[in-house]
């Protein structure tokens, strides 16, 4: 079918494949019957065509390093089919997730977005993620390709990484989706690789991706991820995103027409395209594109279940698990319990159909039989928070708001990220809109008003202009770096009074990096001060426990900007010291989207990290700590004491953040544990590392054999809950080998197993490794490279608790060629 269509297309009808028709369907040909499908975010939920703040409601999962904590495939692949279903909701056919770059700095913005720092781990759940989404017939998406391990002048970075780093850390989880999951899609990463932008990198996308591997789906690029037309092509992208296209239509047409691109390079990436819509069914039947709002019961669970297997208990001095019934008080202090953190930023944002705080989720566990003492104590916002009131909203056409409005609409949050204008007569390279809202506030005093704008903004209260985003207009990193930084402005307030807000907004006149987005927020709060911390204070002084949720929020933890540091943001380490020291059973829940230094942790009683776990985060973190369910997760990433302890962090600023435009990945494999391993540095928390509410027993560990074969060798190892509660653990196997022509790890992940168990049962381990996972990669062989030798198969609970070695030799030397097959 697809030979006849393409057949039948003209050269113009095979180009239109190669680009989007708008932000997120491809170009339909109507005449030979190929539609358009509908692509959507994102890794923790199906936003549809919907802006990053608003649209059709979605389900929201837990973010991605919440998943790499469960150690949990088979977990994975059913929250991968859910999502399946959510996409299909929203009318999409592909679904951009999973995200798999790996953790380098610890400071990486979207390291929530990813699963782990060790690319067995990674790979393993990337793999279980598209088998769960493309069981469902959806599309999934692996990103991004390759070498994105940070957002720091993403667009233009040079992410520089010797061959051997890049087989055997970066480009691991992506030839594991490729060989074991035959996932669909591909999309490229916004960087360069070791100077060459990675949508026009041939080695990369064709002689790896398609030769060596033997993907046979589409690459797509990143959005706006695509600097040129025959370049693009010729490397092996396929599609661009997002249309109208930019490089290609016309371009294209006459780089063919000039020789530049080979006809035949066009018809095999417009046939590959075809092969999608094949793949997806849109062939069979035409998809429906319209959205809606799918909220089921089962997933509603299924997200509780994930949020409690991926915490981590990292330290319990006996405080949990709380008991209900002689607790007389609980004080649930910090920024993050009456707020529900539920997600990280940017493109993994979705509009939640509801969420669950923290302070919610235990008044609802409790029943009323307890008294809830609740105060934030302080804030550890990066921008003003955003207003949320009654709004008016008047579209222009042009710049300058006049005339009639074309379009008027209310809105009742103060974010505006306008993807879709909401009137086709509106161009959003030249389009003015006026907002109009009134605020009360209910106490007198300093109130700071906050704006930051991808275009031009002014910001009047009652009359007086009090941000000006026109004249005073700095670059920053807000809206994928097309904003302004946050303009700040204070203002005496009466209590009781309202007062009236208008902003007139205008689109930019210029483009950013050829990207071309229009957004605006806007927000008001009363600074929190020492009274605040003071009020926390006192009530976990007058509790029997006092639970402090801090962390950070999708402001910080987001696409498009690094974190600046790995300590907690505002005042967040004194409310914790403060409160510790009046209340000898302080627990401290932690929500981040990595790993955070602790100078307080020797203070409190407990500490559970949650991550992002989706929206139904207070109840997941009230069934963990009453002990309903044990905290069944262990660290998928290194918390090292300090940031300078990370094996990205040196004195060399090329080596991070990166300099005139390289960062250079000297550390090569030597990534997390196997730099702490290798250069004797103490970590806060290993890798694999996590409490929990019972004990476990392990037997011997058993091998199949101790000589290397063709079938490998499998390890066995009984497990026995001997506490009184049901539980789960996980058993690690490193391969660690004993000499070595080059420089390798001390030790690195090959297998690992989760085994669930109700007291007193026992369980066997089962685990396999082969002959390449004694290897390293050979850059002159250019293969996988098992030396003959001697090697042991390190049993641990995580990468510093090792309780078994078994010695096992490889007889012969192996080369493992890059095109093989097998993994």
């Amino acid at each position: 079918m697809i030979e006849n269509i393409l057949n039948q297309m003209t050269l113009e009808e095979q180009v239109s494949l190669l680009a989007g028709a708008d932000f997120w369907t491809t170009i339909p040909v109507e005449r030979l019957g190929v539609p358009k499908i509908k692509v959507t975010d994102g890794p923790n939920g199906a936003r549809g065509a919907g802006s990053l703040v608003a649209g059709v409601k979605a389900t929201c999962f837990p973010v991605a390093i919440a998943l790499g904590a469960t150690w949990n495939p088979a977990l994975v692949e059913r929250m991968g089919m859910a999502l399946a279903g959510q996409a299909k909701s929203k009318g999409a056919s592909v679904l951009l997730a999973p995200t798999v770059n790996i953790h380098r700095s610890g400071l990486n913005g979207r390291n929530f977005e990813c699963y782990s720092e060790d690319p067995l781990l990674t790979a393993a759940l990337a793999v279980a993620y598209i088998q769960g989404v493309q069981s469902k017939g959806i599309a999934a998406t692996i990103k991004h390709f390759a070498g994105n391990e940070s957002e720091i002048e993403r667009q233009t970075m040079s992410s520089d990484i010797d061959e051997r780093s890049l087989r055997e850390i970066y480009l691991l989880p992506f030839e594991h989706a490729v060989k074991k999951a035959d996932v669909m899609a591909v999309m490229s990463s916004y960087n360069r690789l070791n100077g060459t932008y990675t949508s026009e990198h041939e080695w990369l996308l064709s002689d790896v991706l398609r030769k060596e591997w033997g993907f046979d789906g589409i690459v797509m690029s990143d959005w706006f991820g695509s600097h040129s037309t025959a370049a693009t092509v010729n490397a092996g992208l396929d599609l661009e995103m997002p249309g109208p296209s930019r490089d290609r239509g016309e371009k294209l047409v006459k780089a063919v027409e000039n020789g530049e691109v080979k006809a035949e390079t066009v018809r095999k990436a417009a046939c590959r395209i075809l092969t999608l819509l094949e793949r997806v069914g849109a062939f069979e039947t035409t998809p429906d594109l319209t959205e809606s709002s799918l909220d089921l019961p089962e997933d509603r669970a299924l997200i509780r279940q994930i949020g409690a297997e991926g915490a981590v208990l990292l330290k319990n001095d006996g405080a949990l698990p709380l008991a209900k019934t002689t607790l007389d008080s609980i004080a649930v202090l910090g920024p993050n319990a009456a707020e529900a953190r539920v997600m990280g930023g940017g493109s993994a944002q979705i509009a939640a159909h509801y969420t669950v705080s923290p302070l919610q989720g235990i008044k609802a566990a409790l029943s009323n039989a307890n008294s809830v003492h609740n105060a934030a104590g302080c804030s550890n916002n990066r921008l003003i928070n955003v207003f949320a009131g009654d709004m008016h909203v008047d579209y222009f056409k042009g710049r300058q708001l006049e005339g009639g409005p074309v379009h008027s609409e209310p809105a009742t949050k103060g974010e505006f990220f306008w993807f879709d204008l909401p009137s086709p007569e509106l161009d959003p390279a030249n389009f003015s809109a006026r907002i109009i809202a009134s605020f009360v506030p209910s106490d007198s005093g300093e109130h700071v008003f906050g704006m930051t704008n991808a275009g031009l903004a002014k910001l009047y209260v009652d009359g007086e202009l009090v941000v000006n985003g026109y004249d005073d207009w700095t670059p920053g990193d807000n809206y994928f770096g097309t904003a302004n930084t946050e303009q700040r402005h204070a203002l005496q307030l009466e209590a009781g009074r309202s007062y009236t807000i208008i902003i007139e907004y205008c689109s930019p006149a210029d483009t950013t990096d050829g990207i071309h987005l229009t957004a605006i927020r806007f927000g008001v709060e009363k600074p929190l001060g020492d009274a605040a911390i003071e009020e926390a204070v006192a009530k976990a002084a007058a509790c029997d426990v006092a639970l402090v949720f801090v962390g950070r929020d999708g402001q910080w933890d987001t696409e498009g900007l690094d974190l600046p540091d790995m300590r907690l943001p505002g005042r967040q380490e004194e409310l914790i010291e403060k409160v510790a020291a009046v209340n000898t059973n302080t627990v401290v829940v932690l929500q981040t989207g990595g790993p955070v230094e602790m100078p307080w942790l020797d203070k409190v009683q407990a500490v559970l990290q949650m991550w992002y776990p989706g929206q139904e985060l207070g109840n997941a973190v009230a069934d963990v700590l009453f002990g309903d369910v044990e905290p069944g997760g262990r660290l998928p990433q290194t918390f090292p004491k300090s940031l300078s302890d990370n094996s990205a962090i040196t004195d060399n600023p090329l080596v991070y953040p990166g300099q005139d435009g390289h960062v250079r990945y000297d550390e090569g494999v030597f990534v997390g544990y196997r730099h702490h391993d290798s250069h004797g540095v103490e970590p806060l928390f290993p890798f694999g590392f996590g409490l929990g509410y019972t004990q476990f027993a392990w037997g011997e560990a058993k091998a199949s054999s101790t000589q290397m074969g063709e079938d490998g060798i499998t390890v066995t190892l009984d497990v026995t809950n001997t506490g009184a509660r049901k539980g789960s653990d996980v058993v690690q196997l490193y391969v660690r080998p004993l000499g070595s022509t080059v420089s390798r790890p001390e030790k690195e992940l090959r297998a690992f197993a989760k085994l669930e168990l109700e007291p007193g049962e026992t369980k066997t381990a089962v685990m396999k490794v082969s002959v390449r996972d004694l290897s390293f990669f050979d850059v002159e062989a250019k293969a996988f490279r098992s030396d003959a030798g001697d090697y042991e198969l390190v049993l641990a609970a995580n990468a510093v608790d090792i309780r078994s070695r078994i010695a096992i030799t490889n007889p012969a030397l192996w080369l493992g060629k890059v095109g093989d097959v097998s993994i």
